[in-house]
């Protein structure tokens, strides 16, 4: 058996236990400022992810709108943030 980092054993451990999602929506919520921008944070109701897909809920119609135009671009930039694909698609509620 190999010698593994703190950050690596921890890693290998959500991975293999399949809490790395939960972990992931847990820490995109708490970042969620930090991920997009104060005025998108603060009209958001809430997020949740489930395989991939990130649905945001909000009731104000041009952040609706504004969010599908710019779908692709939220999408890459949640990406690079965690720095890896946690992200494949993106559904507004």
């Amino acid at each position: 058996m190999g010698s593994y980092s703190i950050g690596e054993a921890l890693n290998l451990l959500l991975e293999k236990s399949n809490w790395k999602p939960k972990v992931t929506e847990l820490r995109m919520r708490e970042e969620w400022e930090a991920i997009t921008s104060k005025t998108i944070a603060k009209y958001t109701r809430d997020i949740k992810m489930a395989n991939g897909v990130l649905t945001i809920y909000t009731d104000v119609a041009p952040l609706k709108q504004e969010l599908m135009f710019g779908k692709e671009r939220l999408i890459q930039n949640i990406n690079e943030y965690f720095k890896e694909q946690v992200v494949k698609d993106i559904v507004l509620r």
